[in-house]
């Protein structure tokens, strides 16, 4: 693990980002085609936050990641490129305390949206599926409680920090299903921060976490905070003014995508390493003294888990 924000390790993730299919929609007798495009269309819209008018050009924002807290002092700076900043619910990776905490007011104050974070386990640490779901349980109580410690909202999405890539076992989806089960029942929406690169399980068969995820019905409803850093479809540490869509990560069912981490790894980022500072951390514009390493990220929302209300 690295210290500057949430992302997998697996040195497994290949370069090359797979084009995504389509989810199989079974049509039904009983209603007529045009309901189903229109419920398709609506579910789409509430899925991925998109709130634009019809015909309107969907606006994308920036949002910044990092598992230290700034310090107050950065906010003013930060705000200046990013509409939304992380929030930890528990202690981040490879940490032994959480100094997120109480700051929520104040980001809210200087306008930042959220995405929440609650780190999940180590597969590992699953030994099976009925331990999974004890666990589960348990996380997804202390997450909601944390949340609402915090002042924050029913509705608000929490996503579940996953360190790992590629496939991940049954009892991963037993701890997920049980997590997500605790969380709705706490009035809190389930996410999954996860890997968006794939990963070659055969000769001809790869798999991403996310679509993993997804492909469970348990899952379905879990909102996917992608990871993809390769370059492309990463364009690197860059800032435009108007990012690319969260779909650009090859998780066309994004709604949120980081595509620059700090420190860089340069087996993925090799083609866009000039963008990263010569320490290969990435760090904002106003950012002068690079006191700041961090993560950016993309999403066709100013607030992403909805927990700035």
């Amino acid at each position: 693990m690295r210290s500057s924000g949430c992302r997998g390790s697996d040195a497994r993730f290949g370069e090359k980002v797979m084009s995504e299919r389509a989810p199989k929609f079974e049509a039904t007798k009983l209603f007529p085609v045009a309901l189903l495009v229109i419920g398709a269309l609506f579910a789409f819209g509430v899925q991925s936050g998109v709130s634009s008018a019809p015909g309107e050009p969907v606006k994308n924002y920036l949002g910044f990641d990092r598992n230290i807290y700034p310090g107050d002092d950065a906010l003013p700076i930060l705000r200046k490129t990013f509409a939304f900043s992380s929030f930890w619910l528990s202690a981040p990776p490879s940490e032994k305390s959480n100094t997120w905490t109480g700051k929520r007011e104040l980001l809210r104050a200087q306008g930042f949206g959220f995405v929440l974070l609650y780190l999940g386990p180590d597969s590992r640490e699953l030994k099976t599926q009925t331990s999974a779901k004890v666990r589960g349980t348990r996380d997804g109580e202390e997450a909601a409680a944390s949340a609402k410690a915090e002042g924050f909202s029913r509705g608000t999405i929490i996503f579940l920090d996953i360190e790992e890539g590629g496939r991940l076992p049954n009892t991963y989806h037993a701890y997920l299903a049980a997590w997500s089960e605790a969380l709705g029942q706490a009035g809190f929406r389930p996410g999954a921060y996860c890997s968006g690169m794939p990963v070659k399980e055969e000769p001809r068969v790869t798999i991403t976490t996310a679509d993993d995820i997804r492909n469970h019905a348990a899952a379905r409803d879990i909102s996917i905070w992608a990871f993809n850093d390769a370059c492309p479809p990463s364009p690197g540490c860059v800032f435009p003014n108007d990012p690319a869509s969260p779909a650009k990560s090859g998780i066309r069912y994004a709604v949120v995508w980081q595509f620059a981490q700090s420190p860089r790894r340069k087996e993925f980022t090799f083609r866009c390493a000039a963008t990263y500072h010569r320490d290969g951390n990435c760090y904002a514009p106003g950012d002068s003294a690079h006191a700041w390493f961090l993560d950016v990220n993309t999403s066709t929302s100013p607030d992403p888990s909805g927990g700035a209300k």
